[in-house]
């Protein structure tokens, strides 16, 4: 048996990229998954193909800059499966462009998804993560807040609050709670589709050597298959041309 068959798992942005990916190897490899996303279809449709291979999966639409919508995500795994293991904050947006555009909607976007929705996440779980006296943080963040570099200052930014967070979080979790940090650098998504046009045609030409999905899905596998007392603390998965 591997450490993740019978595990309760909840994805955020699990309709599409890293989520779905993550979701898809997690179920078949024995876990209960509980898909979260907005776009409903994609959450219907991939919670059938699991089903249909054998898995067990739930799904509910959730928008991670509401704080209700956690709640709900968290409670429909008690609900349905009398528990929750692990909390994969997956679902990001990278609205990138030049400061001088002054794009304050986008940071503000930003801030709310990609730190904001970590922050509900955690405000979710950790109860009842205390309430079973274990549990398992998994926050995927970037490689842009290991190298910033023009056009990304408030993506970056985002990314390495929530890195902060989470090494404060795993300071204070105790021995019955795991945190793990996932860093994937360039990954073939949909993530570009609303970029700047100037950043767009920079981080197309990163596309070209980028990693499929399922190489940080495997990633946050490895994470989540360690046995109790094993924190593997922070996972960097990016192409090996990438700079």
């Amino acid at each position: 048996m591997s450490g993740i068959e019978g595990k309760v798992v909840a994805v955020t942005g699990a309709g599409s990229g890293i989520g779905e990916a993550t979701a898809l190897l997690l179920a078949e490899r024995g876990a209960k998954v509980v898909l979260g996303a907005r776009r409903t279809e994609r959450l219907e449709a991939l919670a059938a193909r699991i089903e249909r291979a054998g898995g067990h999966a739930a799904w509910i639409r959730t928008d991670v800059t509401r704080r209700a919508d956690l709640s709900g995500l968290v409670g429909l795994a008690r609900e349905r499966y009398g528990r929750l293991d692990v909390l994969v904050s997956n679902a990001g947006v990278g609205l990138i462009s030049p400061l001088d555009e002054l794009r304050v909607e986008d940071w503000e976007e930003m801030i709310d998804v990609n730190l904001k929705g970590v922050l509900y996440g955690i405000a979710a779980a950790l109860p009842v993560f205390r309430e079973q006296g274990s549990g398992h943080f998994v926050n995927t963040v970037s490689t842009a807040g290991l190298r910033v570099v023009p056009l990304q200052s408030v993506y970056a930014g985002t990314k390495n609050a929530v890195r902060t967070i989470s090494e404060g979080l795993r300071q204070e979790a105790g021995d019955g709670l795991r945190v793990t940090v996932v860093s994937p650098g360039a990954v073939r998504t949909d993530f570009t589709d609303r970029m700047d046009p100037q950043a767009r045609a920079r981080i197309d030409r990163m596309m070209e050597t980028a990693l499929s999905p399922d190489a940080v899905a495997r990633a946050i596998a490895f994470a989540v298959e360690q046995p109790d007392g094993v924190d593997v603390g922070d996972i960097v998965v990016r192409p090996t041309a990438q700079a």
